[in-house]
């Protein structure tokens, strides 16, 4: 369930939310960044910042629509908050569902290369989702179990969940993602890049996992996931994530034995 979120400034009417702040920022980073990426290594960037303009739009979408079923309790009695995506509430599983998707199928309309430029993307991506956790801080959400640790986080009456009212601070999970996010950055372009050239798809592949790996342990710790039975939603799709990424790296290492890349 999303908050009514944290406000930057106001203009008259008009209402600026630090979670529509920081979306904007990730996006326009993660553009900018694979424009950049995609210019240095010869490929077609403004087709792909075109295509990844599409893809993110879509992504969003999908993360929205992953957010409302898995919480139709609440959207269900209030179908006014179902569009109100600037007060938080989008499910980052949705968004890695549809976006790429949506990004494959428009590249492959355009004739846009469509590994190399997943690998593009890649880094990107997992920087502008480092930036948006952030999002959470603002809106006091996405928060774990009560904690004692130094760096434990207060969460205001109101946003503290049915149960734990009685507790004042609570693990930051939004800050272990965003952390974590920003380590597998550092690992895509730093570390993998390098090792992974000539095998398009790879290093996109390997975002998918290394996400997947953090976002299952972070889970554990969370007060608000999504349940089906008694599996967190998130972890399955984590576990998902990972079993696609293995196929993934897998099928680009035998396709990089060919002598036509894509």
């Amino acid at each position: 369930m999303s908050s009514p979120g944290a406000i930057a400034f106001q203009i008259g009417p008009i209402v600026i939310r630090w979670y529509g702040i920081l979306m904007a920022t990730s996006i326009v980073v993660g553009l900018w960044l694979g424009y950049r990426q995609a210019k240095r290594e010869g490929l077609p960037a403004d087709d792909i910042v075109s295509v990844g303009q599409w893809a993110i739009l879509a992504g969003l979408v999908g993360a929205r629509v992953y957010e409302v079923v898995f919480n139709w309790d609440y959207y269900g009695r209030y179908p006014s908050k179902i569009v109100a995506v600037w007060e938080g509430g989008l499910a980052m599983h949705g968004g890695l569902i549809v976006g790429p998707l949506v990004g494959v199928w428009l590249a492959r309309r355009w004739n846009v290369p469509i590994l190399r430029g997943l690998d593009v993307t890649a880094p990107p991506m997992v920087l502008g989702q480092a930036i948006g956790r952030w999002g959470n801080f603002f809106n006091e959400e996405a928060f774990g179990r009560p904690t004692d640790l130094p760096w434990k986080l207060y969460i205001s009456p109101e946003h503290r969940p049915l149960g734990y009212a009685q507790y004042e601070f609570f693990h930051p999970t939004f800050l272990y993602e965003s952390l974590w996010d920003l380590a597998v950055f550092l690992m895509l372009i730093g570390w993998l890049r390098p090792r992974l050239r000539g095998r398009p798809g790879s290093l996109f592949f390997a975002y998918i996992g290394l996400y997947s790996i953090g976002r299952f342990a972070i889970e554990a710790l969370r007060l608000d996931s999504f349940w089906l039975g008694s599996f967190r939603v998130p972890q399955l799709a984590s576990v998902v994530g990972m079993l696609v990424a293995v196929v993934g790296m897998a099928w680009t290492n035998r396709r990089s034995a060919s002598p036509v890349t894509g």
